[in-house]
């Protein structure tokens, strides 16, 4: 096997697009030759990081290579750079040199982290899984190597390396007959049906940070028939086209962080087996639902269960009116939205999206149970109660009401009408005056009694911790609080920022405060 400083002595005898690594930094040589008035040979290179680079390509007035970035490109010498190394000899520098500490690391491959199983020896034969993000992988190797050296691979990390087309990677993977999940993180090109083998096996592929388009993505899906989850965080991918005849079997999708034309969304609607998708940090504000009506479920994503929209602009409720529609969700992530409520409680918010969507079981991580969501549909059905009764009411409601609230009269029907003192709007207060009364808990002290007090609902915690160091003469940065509400039983709620008020974290009349110290 060569080392790397022998294949770096070694250039080879095409080396114009091939990709190289210059300490950290990766790039692919787009000159060979002389650069006047320099004696020597040069390369003249486009940086991955555009930053890394001085010029477009030329010296001097002459163009020697053009580059996308106007300042993307440099001149080294040959012998800074390495042109990488085969497969196995990147296997051997890694395992070798490093076993124990390679085979006792965590590895994830798109957000999965692979376990090693039970290897009994350690030897290359007997891997499961082959990381080899950043380290200069250029090609294959000698013909047939990796069949005899690897045969058991089933998960291969190449984020980083120095290979540029699908001929490279499936020159890898066509050898790795148990491959079932592939990593990488480069911009590939060539033709990729002719290298539809080559990938035949795969479930998983992870191509974040490669910069593909959706059409990109599209013309390659051809290679992987047996798909089933594919990662494509952080690439460029703006709008979407429909699926036609690829992607039949994924069962997830992740398409974080891409620039998202939300209108292009419901084009991945008719994928049949799709299960999880992953849409946070997409500049989502609303997402249409294509042929849904508001009485009715549809056919669109017809199989998914697990929807992601975190870190987005979603600021409608008729947002998640859309959501709805969709037959089979059953978790949704929404945090860090700008959906709000007319109490300005984030609590409320959970609350509405769990009343709207009936068919939840999570949200944001966290399981539903029976009580929270009893809590909160009966919380609905008073929220809204003075608004329906404007709106007909038991009679026929109208039909903005209706569009505006689908669940509302199914509610009605599970719980039956508000009481009539529960609709009628409570007179104005001012909150600063409004007294509520709590009692303090001491779960880890047995022989200390509840204490009761009636506290304005504007108090700030770092007030009630205040109030609590002179009862128990224990230091306020010592004290952690939660409550428990009279509404949904079996639950702590945490308080947790000294600087919100109980009415922010929804504590009301009648409710207890436990409080613990350390």
């Amino acid at each position: 096997m060569r080392t790397a400083q022998s294949e770096r002595d070694e250039m080879p005898l095409d080396p114009v697009g091939r990709r190289i690594s210059c300490g950290k930094e990766r790039a692919t040589v787009r000159y060979v030759g002389h650069v006047s008035p320099y004696e020597g040979l040069w390369l003249g290179v486009e940086w991955d990081n555009p930053e890394r680079g001085k010029h477009d390509g030329s010296h001097e007035g002459v163009q020697y290579f053009t580059c996308r970035n106007p300042n993307g490109g440099s001149f080294v010498r040959p012998q800074k750079v390495s042109f990488g190394v085969d497969f196995l000899t990147a296997v051997y520098l890694t395992y070798q040199t490093n076993a124990e500490e390679v085979l006792n690391e965590e590895i994830f491959i798109s957000s999965k982290k692979l376990e090693w199983f039970v290897v009994e020896e350690k030897r290359f034969e007997n891997l499961p899984s082959v990381v080899l993000n950043h380290s200069d992988v250029n090609g294959p190797g000698a013909a047939g190597e990796i069949r005899k050296t690897t045969p058991n691979v089933q998960w291969l990390d190449l984020s980083g390396s120095l290979l540029s087309t699908w001929k490279d990677v499936a020159a890898i993977t066509e050898q790795l007959d148990k491959l079932e999940g592939l990593q990488l993180r480069i911009s590939l090109t060539s033709d990729p049906w002719a290298h539809r083998q080559a990938f035949s096996n795969l479930k998983l592929i992870a191509l974040n940070n490669c910069n593909f388009t959706w059409l990109q993505i599209l013309e390659c899906a051809p290679m992987w028939p047996q798909l089933e989850d594919l990662s494509l965080e952080n690439n460029n991918i703006r709008e979407l086209q429909r699926p036609e005849g690829v992607l039949q079997t994924l069962k997830s999708l992740n398409l974080s962080c891409n620039p998202l034309m939300q209108e292009s969304v419901s084009r991945l609607s008719s994928l049949p087996r799709l299960e999880r998708l992953n849409l946070s940090n997409t500049k989502l504000s609303i997402i249409k639902l294509e042929d849904a009506t508001q009485a009715t479920g549809t056919d669109i994503f017809p199989a998914l269960k697990n929807l992601t929209l975190d870190h987005n602009n979603i600021s409608e409720w008729s947002m998640v009116n859309e959501l709805a529609k969709l037959p089979c969700l059953v978790k949704l992530s929404c945090r860090d939205n700008k959906l709000v409520s007319s109490d300005g409680n984030p609590k409320t918010v959970n609350q509405m999206i769990i009343a709207k969507l009936g068919h939840l079981l999570y949200l944001n991580n966290s399981e539903i149970i029976f009580e929270e969501r009893k809590g909160a549909e009966l919380d609905y059905i008073k929220m809204f109660g003075e608004e329906w009764l404007k709106a007909g009411g038991a009679d026929q409601p109208s039909t903005a009401f209706t569009c505006q609230h689908p669940r509302y009269q199914m509610l009605i029907e599970k719980y039956g009408a508000p009481d009539e003192g529960e609709l009628k709007k409570p007179e104005p207060f001012a909150l600063k005056n409004q007294l509520i009364s709590i009692t303090f808990v001491f779960p880890d002290d047995a022989e200390r009694e509840p204490i009761g007090k009636k506290l304005p609902a504007s108090m700030v915690v770092q007030k009630v911790k205040g109030l609590l160091q002179r009862l128990l003469k224990i230091p306020p940065a010592d004290l952690r609080l939660t409550y428990t509400s009279h509404k949904v039983s079996g639950t702590e709620f945490p308080i947790d920022s000294d600087l919100k008020t109980l009415h922010f974290y929804s504590v009301e009349d009648g409710d207890q405060v436990l409080v613990r110290w350390s």
